[in-house]
């Protein structure tokens, strides 16, 4: 019976079956990890743990859901939403801006009527641009050299949906702008036009310090400045990078042992954000870098699909969806080891979160979509041989 439910599992969950395993060990340390760390916010909010887990099982219960929809959906109907999305992601965007949610001095966030929750409207723009710009450069799946073909279709859109995240979220915009950048040099877009993009995002970036001046509330210039100096002073006044520190040496190489962090009652957003130096300091150096192995085997089981994708669009999509979760993860990791200043970004499929959970769930089910269909097309292109 055993084998008989195990072998329905297997038929059923199609594709990339190494991805499918990455995600469900994901979820369950993320399940771990949060119940751990969320001590002192159970306290500060009124309520248990336990209700916390739970909260968190939830959205990574639903989260595996939306992952298996994402997967049975095929992976060219992302392509044909794609303008529609963008023409719904970049109101909301601007209306993020002008009238969101302001949490931790920042408009990232959209307040959803009647069940008091919130958007963090980035997560969308983050999955939504990749999608479109994975559609422009497998329009023309040729050298693309032409201004026509480089600019309006892929250039532009990058710097509207990055311009409007990057006011009150600079490290998604910097993180999301890199992305994209990377895909126009894998879709053999002409170096020119890279190097148009990236002048002029440095032009845009220009504009809005010049613009903080106006609009203090909405560009946080000073958040950025204040980061920025502490990272290069190496200021050891940072209390959540000093605890960080001090979490991770506590773990030293084996860790202290499941729901043992004694910094997680010190440690500012330590399950979020700095949800990495919790995982060190419980699972030790030895847990930290195979859930980072984790992140870079998903990378690389991601370019082997590139290779074996008969379409370009499936090719692309893999390429920027498999960037963005190993640039976020490793950016995170990072700042929790201070190798950059503190940034924001949340651990994909780990911090808890529901936007951040809903999102990394979204992007990993139209990876295994793509897989999906590549393993059907070589199903298919056997039994014809």
């Amino acid at each position: 019976m055993n084998n008989t439910f195990g072998t329905r599992i297997l038929a059923e969950l199609r594709g990339d079956r190494v991805i499918w395993m990455i995600v469900f060990i994901l979820a369950v340390v993320s399940l771990l990890a949060v119940y751990s760390s969320t001590g002192v916010l159970s306290i500060s909010k009124g309520w248990g743990t336990e209700g916390y887990l739970i909260r968190h099982l939830v959205f990574i219960g639903g989260g595996l859901f939306i992952t298996y929809i994402c997967y049975l959906t095929h992976y060219m109907n992302y392509s044909k939403f794609a303008p529609y999305l963008m023409l719904i992601c970049v109101p909301l965007l601007i209306y993020t801006l002008a009238a969101g949610a302001d949490i931790n001095n920042a408009r990232r966030w959209i307040q959803i009527p009647l069940i008091n929750q919130t958007f963090q409207t980035s997560d969308l723009a983050k999955v939504v641009l990749i999608i479109f710009v994975a559609r422009a450069l497998s329009a023309k799946q040729d050298y693309i050299k032409d201004f026509q073909s480089a600019f309006l279709p892929i250039i532009v859109p990058i710097l509207i949906v990055c311009g409007l995240i990057a006011p009150a979220d600079l490290s998604t915009a910097l993180l999301l702008f890199f992305t994209t950048m990377l895909m126009m040099f894998v879709g053999r877009v002409s170096l020119k036009y890279i190097w148009l993009l990236i002048m002029l995002g440095v032009t845009l970036f220009a504009m809005l310090i010049l613009l903080a001046e106006f609009f203090p509330d909405i560009i946080r210039l000073d958040t950025w400045v204040s980061r920025f100096d502490d990272f290069i002073n190496n200021r050891e006044g940072n209390e959540q990078i000093q605890q960080s520190k001090i979490a991770m040496a506590r773990g030293g190489f084996f860790g202290n042992g499941p729901g043992e962090s004694i910094q997680k009652n010190s440690l500012p957003a330590a399950y979020s954000d700095f949800i990495f130096a919790i995982i060190i300091e419980e699972y030790g150096l030895l847990g930290g870098l195979l859930i980072m192995g984790l992140y870079i085997l998903l990378f690389f089981r991601c370019v082997r699909l590139i290779t074996k994708s008969p379409k370009a669009f499936g090719a692309m999509l893999v390429f920027g969806l498999g960037t963005l979760i190993l640039m976020q993860a490793l950016a995170n990791m990072a700042v929790s080891v201070h190798l950059v200043p503190v940034t924001g970004l949340t651990l994909p499929l780990m911090s808890y979160g529901g936007t951040s959970v809903l999102f990394t769930s979204i992007t990993a089910g139209i990876i295994l979509s793509v897989s999906k269909f590549i393993e059907e097309t070589n199903i298919n292109d056997v039994i014809e041989s």
